[in-house]
């Protein structure tokens, strides 16, 4: 049994993880990355993540230290316009129809989208130039002791690893967050989401399109050309059973339920990958710190994914983390330090869980008299440049 130390271990090498461990590796601290899976790296490969992430403005800066952002820019789609449908009608078809424009509040695009798999493939690469960094795929954590002092992390290998702080960036089923007892609340909505790319002849033009009727919503991410054509990513959130019953169609019948679905926005819709399936929940950690532990992205938080706000949220935690440890790195872990943390991030949390859990609730409307609300609601803060704008501001978290 041989023991290791280094200053910081995430624990999981997922999107969030790995780029916690770019991030703190840029920064200068030794790092240690373990996950029991291998990251899947390419497209079409088994067990490949076809969902997307779009960084919202915020994230660019924080991505650029890390060393991130020029490896992903090349592959990245901007999301300049965010369009809101209203098909809630009779028929599906658009009855109301909103684009909030991210010129109106700034000269860059609101955000970028990129394949959650491209995403892997290059911060793996990113780890692999940095030599204070350690990533170890196919190795997990099996247990955490804590004291005053440090960690001690055990390996599925065998190894011990002691270190001053532990970042949990390990899911929404953490078993670092287990290991210190610290509890969660989780909401479950009946629901369950098709992730999945199509081609169509219409160009996206930069825009993210999120159509509602009932059962969720179905949004299309713009995403690079692919086989010569224009390009979208499509998570379409339903009912559970309804997910599994289209999931199970062959791909002619799914091809047709997603074309009505769209209300043909962008012409026909082809499918152009697998489809995969994904459960929907909110979750939030009693506290997003423990002894020599900080939890991060998944581990602290879990939303719908609606308004890009999941992995955006996982990168606040790691902004006021990285302010923390370079402010006094002697403190790096200590009580205090993970406290302030705490108390820097768990409010805006909440808070941000709670709006995304209305605005899912709201997407799921089935009586009709509701949509109807729904629409007007979406009229009146759009009809209001002020209230507009400052909704748009909230999103990218450029205030509160």
């Amino acid at each position: 049994m041989t023991t290791h130390e280094v200053d910081i271990l995430v624990s999981g090498g997922g999107v969030a993880g790995l780029t916690a461990a770019a991030v703190f590796g840029s920064a200068g601290f030794s790092v240690l990355c373990v996950d029991p899976a291998p990251p899947v790296t390419e497209r079409d490969a088994e067990g490949s993540d076809l969902r997307t992430t779009a960084f919202l403005q915020p994230a660019q800066q924080l991505l650029e230290f890390a060393g991130l952002w020029d490896r992903l820019a090349p592959h990245a789609a901007g999301l300049q316009i965010m369009r809101i449908v209203d098909a809630g009608g009779e028929t599906p078809e658009p009855r109301i129809t909103k684009d909030f424009d991210a010129s109106d509040i700034s000269d860059k695009p609101f955000g970028w989208n990129l394949p959650n798999w491209l995403l892997r493939r290059e911060m793996v690469a990113r780890l692999n130039e940095l030599a204070n960094v350690d990533f170890r795929p196919g190795t997990a954590t099996t247990s955490l002791f804590t004291r005053e002092a440090e960690a001690r992390v055990t390996l599925s290998d065998g190894e011990i690893v002691r270190t001053r702080l532990v970042v949990a960036a390990d899911g929404r089923n953490s078993p670092m967050r287990a290991a210190a007892g610290i509890g969660v609340k989780t909401t479950r909505y009946g629901q369950k989401a098709l992730a999945f790319a199509v081609t169509h002849p219409i160009p996206h033009d930069n825009v993210s399109t999120e159509i509602h009727r009932s059962g969720g919503p179905f949004t299309l991410v713009p995403l690079p050309d692919w086989g010569g054509l224009p390009s979208s990513a499509i998570v379409w959130m339903e009912r559970g059973p309804e997910v599994q019953r289209l999931a199970a169609l062959d791909v002619p019948a799914f091809e047709a339920a997603m074309n009505e679905r769209s209300c043909g926005l962008y012409g026909p819709l082809t499918l152009a990958s697998r489809r995969t399936v994904w459960p929907i929940i909110s979750q939030v950690a009693e506290r997003m710190n423990g002894e020599r532990l900080a939890l991060v992205a998944e581990a602290a938080h879990v939303v719908p994914p609606i308004g890009a706000q999941g992995l955006n949220m996982s990168l606040g935690d790691m902004r006021v983390l990285l302010d923390l440890a370079q402010a006094a790195p002697e403190r790096l872990g200590d009580r205090e330090m993970l406290e302030t943390y705490h108390r820097r991030r768990h409010l805006e949390v909440l808070a941000r869980v709670k709006g995304i859990d209305l605005l899912n609730r709201a997407s799921m409307i089935e009586a009709r008299p509701l949509r109807d609300l729904r629409a007007a609601g979406l009229n009146a803060i759009y009809s209001l440049p002020a209230v507009r704008k400052t909704m748009m501001q909230l999103g990218l978290g450029a205030r509160g």
